[in-house]
């Protein structure tokens, strides 16, 4: 199983959105390394679903539902991928960027390095990490 983060800024699609539906679409990618990122996800893949803009945290726990397919929104036939997913679960604590920044153990995260990527990588132990902090 491999660990994600996908960013979203909650006045356009946020937490509640993802909750409210079940289910979603993850498209509109339109960057080649969070495309290639979209690409690697497989089903049952963990996903920290983080509100961009004003509050910038950490805020649920999604899960990969469906592996990288066509984008429906690629009119041109670029190449771009979508994948969908469900929510699993809201954190008890959101964990906010100040955290994340001040910790040891997640200050090598793409989120601090990449900050304009929407899909990125999360290694295991930050992610449990991230999950502890949350409780």
């Amino acid at each position: 199983m491999n660990y994600w983060l996908v960013k979203s800024e909650p006045s356009e699609y946020g937490w509640d959105d993802l909750n409210s539906k079940g289910e979603e679409l993850w498209d509109g990618i339109r960057n080649f390394q969070a495309r290639n990122y979209l690409k690697e996800m497989k089903i049952g893949d963990q996903v920290l679903f983080y509100h961009s803009g004003k509050t910038k945290e950490i805020v649920g726990i999604a899960q990969v539902s469906e592996e990288a397919f066509p984008d429906p929104k690629d009119d041109e036939n670029k190449g771009w991928v979508a994948i969908r997913i469900i929510p699993k679960k809201a954190l008890k604590k959101p964990v906010n960027l100040e955290q994340i920044k001040s910790d040891d153990l997640l200050s090598s995260m793409p989120l601090l390095k990449q900050s304009r990527l929407s899909v990125m990588p999360v290694e295991k132990i930050q992610f449990e990490h991230i999950i502890k902090l949350s409780s």
